[in-house]
């Protein structure tokens, strides 16, 4: 998370209970950590050119992985 502190409450914001601050603040680390991977995957690439095909994984593969890891998560409510 980020060091700098907290900027001083705004006057037309709600503020949330510290539950829900908790959470946003994990889904936010999540997402960070999600980009963070996606960038280091892009550098790769443009330091050291595409991976050859023979050492990719065919794009149905990686769909019927990911279906399977969806199919055996939790059930959540949006």
């Amino acid at each position: 998370m980020s060091e700098q502190p907290a900027p001083a409450p705004v006057p037309d914001r709600q503020p949330l209970d510290e539950h829900a601050a908790a959470s946003v603040r994990a889904y936010a680390a999540d997402q960070r950590a999600k980009v963070d991977v996606l960038a280091s995957v892009l550098e790769d690439i443009a330091a050291n050119g595409y991976p050859s095909p023979e050492t990719g994984v065919l794009w149905e593969d990686a769909r019927d992985a990911h279906l399977e890891r969806l199919a055996g998560e939790q059930p959540r409510v949006a």
